[in-house]
């Protein structure tokens, strides 16, 4: 989005450093995986008026809302169940790409 070049580039970071952390702690047996959320319904965008909620929710391809929190603790719990998941960044977002 316009504006949102320090966001976008603290993100990049996380996403750029996964993999080689992921390789740096494989030794110790210690897997890294990045989880790239988008929108989802947190106190914090509880807090918007319902209109500006159902306007982001409608943003999301599909599903067109906002994700559950359980939707997101359900990933976390599917990645640590699997060990071949390693250095990887997984987006949770349903396909949501912001637009300018």
């Amino acid at each position: 989005q316009v504006g949102q070049a320090a966001y976008s580039a603290s993100k990049g970071g996380i996403v750029s450093m996964t993999l080689p952390i992921a390789r740096d702690l494989a030794p110790l047996g210690i897997r890294v995986v990045t989880i790239a959320p988008g929108l989802f319904s947190t106190p914090l965008l509880a807090g918007l008026p319902e209109k500006v909620r159902n306007f982001l929710g409608q943003q999301v391809p599909f599903p067109s809302r906002l994700g559950d929190p359980a939707e997101y603790a359900h990933l976390v719990q599917a990645l640590a169940e699997n060990p071949m998941i390693n250095g990887e960044v997984v987006r949770l977002d349903g396909a949501l790409r912001m637009q300018p």
